[in-house]
């Protein structure tokens, strides 16, 4: 079903990595310019990811997880870049609706790889 501990690791891990993104967006012009939109969405597959191979629960439960975590951890991340005044207001629902996308994606993959990694135990 939901495995709480290893949503709240997935989730703190997007988080931190997400705040140092927006960090260096805001003191670097080049990531600013190529790194902001694909960094977050490799920060939210990566969190979905570890949810989906540490929880091992299904392939809806870790897409659903992923995505809910994709959620928190944009929305941290576009509201610091936006509080910082490095990305206007109206980068919010396209920022957003592409790391839920990359972080529920992320959680099938980490599914998968469970999967995987169970079939080698047997």
């Amino acid at each position: 079903m939901f495995d709480r501990k290893v949503f709240i690791r997935a989730l703190i891990v997007g988080i931190v990595m997400m705040l140092v993104l927006m960090g260096g967006v805001h003191f670097s012009v080049y990531l600013a310019h190529n790194d902001f939109l694909f960094g977050g969405m490799m920060i939210t597959a990566v969190a979905g990811y570890l949810y989906g191979m540490d929880a091992a629960r299904g392939y809806l439960a870790s897409a659903t997880a992923g995505a809910v975590i994709g959620i928190i951890t944009a929305l941290v991340g576009v509201g610091m870049s936006v509080a910082l005044r490095d990305a206007q207001q109206n980068v919010i629902p396209f920022f957003t609706a592409i790391c839920v996308l990359t972080a529920a994606i992320g959680g099938l993959f980490g599914q998968l790889s469970a999967s995987i990694r169970a079939m080698g135990k047997r």
